[in-house]
């Protein structure tokens, strides 16, 4: 519980940070108002706040939603505006009830196996998301966009501008967003780091989507509205509607990508169709930033001011956060200038089915499937399974493999041959465009912060070959007795052996020597 401000109750903060404008529900503007962003401050550093959840340490709780944002909800309560936590809830409920729920609040929702391998394109429903704070209700007749900064002319853009084809020619891309926090359980499991005050969350394989979006370029709007930016601009700050919380400050949220990225022209665009749907609420309706090939962090939902500056963005989300440390920076030594900012994501994969720790009951080859991408514009030219843990590598045929795209992950399978029982560790890795390749182990890739597991991704599966004379007997004396072999470790309900088989065995290979 925090405690009670003695000047400024939390009815009193609901009336001093009221909804900025008709139509703009969620939005409260921080950056242009340094008076109320004080006033906030001062209310925040006033009260104690719960501690995150601690789930590195401790067992994930086997609840859905996973985890609950009381941290963030309170920060909410204490200025009054903790009816985006509700709004956002329901919004999660009637757009994406069915994904696992990883965070209530802000939403984290991680998209499950089976629907990442229902096809190249996820659907919008089944599309992971990844929020930072409430979801807004921005109207889309009242939307207006804002370019300013070293740009040669200011420039105000409603979202029928935008999307009337005589002012600004439209674009469609199929792209891969990917959280940089994509399998982040594997570091967690074996070297736990920052939980952050927001979470970090524990994400597994399904942080990543792919659509196909419709908009326009930046670079064109950029050049037709604003003729063009001044010779000193270098970076382009995007700034959204939500607000975002960091170290006791309030803000909204805002991330920036450099200039030279902006002016591949296709390369970044403002889009409001997903999937030739209009952009649903979590994704960031009515209008947002697709930056093709860098972490999902960078794709600025419910966009509504765009800066041109010299400077990367000094939002906290740019500047502290999505930072990459070497392993020897942690809790006891860690700065933000220690650390350098992720852009580009580098190239991953991973295995979808079958699951970690199955049982495969198969006649000599295991069916494998899951997801290759590169960012940077880079694409999978390769994939490649071990089932020995890797030493020995089977690569995926092309024509199992979903077609390239530059800026989009493939969908592979393959049937990898398999002769051994037991316990067998499979592992997958992607070669790139550029003959880039994933880290072996999860060790090398490990940092403080967790992001970018980028290492081969690794399941350990129970094989049964039925191709072996002993194991195909075993498994019809099983099914005549009406024993199902799951769960592995159910003992057998009969003598696996009968006396007299057991005494012929003995005579011919006795267990002790002659002399």
């Amino acid at each position: 519980m925090s405690e009670t401000h003695s000047s400024t109750n939390t009815s009193d903060a609901s009336k001093i940070f009221p909804e900025e404008k008709p139509g703009w529900h969620g939005y409260i503007e921080w950056e242009d108002k340094p008076e109320k962003k004080a006033l906030a401050q001062k209310i925040l550093k006033s009260k104690k706040f719960p501690y995150p959840p601690e789930f590195q340490l401790a067992p994930l709780p086997k609840t859905n939603p996973i985890l609950i944002g009381h941290r963030w909800k309170a920060y909410h309560a204490a200025l009054g505006i903790e009816k985006i936590v509700d709004d956002s809830w329901k919004t999660v409920q009637e757009e994406k009830p069915n994904l696992i729920h990883l965070l209530d609040f802000p939403y984290n929702g991680e998209t499950r196996r089976h629907q990442l391998l229902e096809g190249k394109l996820t659907d919008n429903k089944y599309h992971f998301v990844r929020n930072h704070g409430g979801i807004p209700s921005v109207e889309e007749d009242v939307l207006e966009l804002e370019i300013g900064g070293l740009v040669n002319k200011t420039v105000k853009l409603s979202l029928a501008d935008l999307k009337d084809p005589a002012k600004f020619p439209q674009v469609e891309l199929t792209v891969t967003l990917q959280c940089s926090g994509t399998r982040r359980y594997e570091q967690i499991l074996q070297y736990p780091g920052d939980g952050d005050e927001l979470i970090n969350a524990p994400w597994g394989e399904g942080a990543i989507g792919t659509a196909v979006y419709r908009g326009v370029p930046l670079k064109k709007v950029l050049k037709l509205a604003c003729g063009g930016v001044k010779p000193e601009c270098q970076h382009l700050e995007f700034i959204g509607v939500d607000t975002y919380f960091k170290k006791n400050n309030v803000y909204n949220y805002a991330v920036s990508v450099p200039w030279r990225k902006v002016k591949q022209n296709e390369e970044v665009i403002l889009a409001w169709e997903m999937n030739g749907k209009p952009l649903p609420k979590a994704h960031g309706a009515p209008l947002r930033l697709v930056v093709t090939g860098y972490i999902g962090a960078r794709s600025c939902k419910w966009v509504y001011k765009i800066n041109a500056l010299a400077e990367p963005s000094m939002g906290p989300v740019q500047q502290q956060e999505y930072l990459y440390f070497t392993s020897q920076i942690g809790k006891q030594n860690t700065k933000f200038s220690n650390g350098f900012s992720i852009q580009q994501m580098p190239v991953s994969s991973a295995i979808i089915t079958p699951e970690d720790k199955e049982v495969i009951i198969h006649d000599g080859k295991i069916t494998l499937k899951g997801w290759a991408y590169s960012g940077g514009g880079n694409w999978v030219e390769r994939v490649e399974v071990s089932s020995d843990g890797g030493s020995v590598w089977y690569a995926v045929n092309a024509d199992d493999m979903t077609e390239k795209h530059y800026h989009a992950w493939r969908l592979w399978k393959i049937d990898v041959p398999v002769d051994a029982e037991g316990w067998l560790e499979f592992c997958v890795r992607t070669w790139d465009s550029s003959n880039n390749t994933e880290p072996t182990f999860v060790r090398s890739a490990w940092n403080w912060d967790l992001h970018v597991t980028s290492s081969c991704h690794r399941i350990k599966l129970y094989s049964v070959n039925t191709s072996r004379p002993a194991t195909a007997q075993r498994l019809k004396d099983m099914e005549a007795q009406g024993v199902p072999f799951e769960p592995l470790t159910r003992p057998l309900e009969f003598s696996p052996e009968d006396v007299n088989e057991y005494s012929t065995a003995m005579k011919r290979h006795p267990r002790e020597p002659l002399n």
